[in-house]
């Protein structure tokens, strides 16, 4: 799960990690209200950021300073409503919701930490790079050798000794090297207890007297961990979100909307997986990832048959079904069904394989529907592919 900037700084902030100080605002008026508070006692700037689940918001209009109240509230007008477009919203882009408003700071020097769990070592991994303000992918591929990496022990925690190797990695000196240690023990205490998957501070920046700070703040959470975290899970934005994801959630089937026009609904994510690469191989582009589960029955083929079709790129639909312990007759039971209660209008593709394949294939020949049969996922990919241009 994702949250906003200004929820995630107020989470780090709980744990003593250091952020600036913000409110949110969602008007105009708010905003100028907002500035003016944060820049009583003659502070010359404030921030307006535009709140929404992606990165680059600065480069896509999402990040202006202001030099007045006036001018903070004239901005923040301007940014309310508008569709703002990063390279992570794609060419739609997102809708601007809320802002952000948070005070100015003197910056010396912009730095990248990052932490999230590291597969390979089965340890929390901190991250941190020189190259502050640019994207992490960008670095790794331009510079790895400007991005240090340090594993916690489980057990210890960050040790200070680990923060103050990243600090003298990274440059830092005198007071900021004591800065940083501080921010990294709190900020990796901050992640265990949340069950985080990720937390990105970009930039984290140190100031001109030597403190760091975390300018901009980044947190995911792990979705199997939400029950856990009743305050947490309550931070969810459904306007951030696809609505169509949304829905699947509370079928609790496993969906993912991709950019193709082949509708996928597979029993399995490794299967679904390979349905989706078949289908690239056959030279078509799949619309989503969707897995229904092993225990799928008609009222969750239906849903995710509705699921499907509610991406009006999708112009045809792949069924490939596994019957393990789901029997493919009853599989076969619930996909005509389901075809019937939403009136499928778009060429519906059908693998069937496992228990009761016979008795699933029969039914699906005498349904009366217009449904296309393959033998095997090869088969199916190429035949909805196919289906596209007849």
């Amino acid at each position: 799960m994702k949250i906003h900037e200004f929820q995630a700084k107020e989470v780090l902030r709980k744990y003593g990690v250091a952020v600036p100080k913000g409110k949110l605002a969602l008007s105009a008026d708010e905003a100028k209200a907002a500035a003016t508070e944060l820049m009583a006692g003659g502070k010359p700037v404030c921030v307006v950021k535009a709140q929404i689940h992606a990165g680059g918001r600065g480069k896509g209009g999402g990040v202006k300073l202001a030099k007045s109240p006036e001018q903070a509230g004239e901005l923040a007008g301007a940014m309310l409503g508008m569709q703002l477009i990063t390279h992570q919203t794609g060419p739609q882009g997102q809708k601007v919701r809320k802002v952000y408003i948070e005070e100015g700071c003197d910056i010396a020097r912009e730095l990248y930490l990052g932490l999230t769990l590291d597969r390979a070592t089965g340890r929390n991994t901190f991250m941190a790079s020189s190259e502050g303000g640019v994207e992490i992918e960008e670095v790794a591929a331009a510079h790895p050798e400007k991005i240090l990496r340090e594993g916690v022990d489980p057990v210890v925690g960050m040790a200070a000794y680990q923060a103050r190797d990243l600090a003298y990695g990274l440059g830092l000196s005198g007071a900021a090297v004591n800065s940083f240690v501080k921010f990294a023990q709190a900020m990796h205490t901050a992640f265990v207890e949340t069950d985080a998957s990720i937390v990105e501070i970009n930039p984290l920046v140190v100031t001109k007297s030597g403190e760091i700070i975390a300018l901009d703040a980044k947190i995911n959470f792990d979705d199997n961990a939400l029950f856990r975290h009743k305050d947490l899970a309550a931070l969810r934005d459904p306007d951030e979100e696809d609505p169509r994801e949304n829905a699947a959630k509370e079928f609790d089937l496993s969906y993912i909307a991709l950019d193709g026009n082949i509708g996928c609904m597979v029993n399995g994510a490794g299967l679904a997986m390979a349905t989706m690469d078949m289908i690239k191989n056959a030279g078509g582009m799949p619309a989503n990832f969707l897995d229904v589960g092993g225990g799928a029955d008609e009222k969750k083929v239906t849903a995710a048959f509705k699921i499907i079709l509610g991406d009006p790129s999708v112009k045809a639909v792949l069924v490939n079904i596994f019957g393990g312990i789901m029997k493919c007759d009853i599989i076969a039971a619930g996909i005509i069904a389901a075809a019937k209660q939403v009136h499928l209008s778009v060429p519906l593709i059908v693998r069937l394989e496992g228990t009761n394949v016979n008795e699933g294939k029969a039914l699906l020949k005498n349904s009366g529907l217009a449904i296309i049969p393959a033998d095997d996922l090869g088969d199916a990919a190429r035949k909805a592919v196919a289906s596209l241009k007849a």
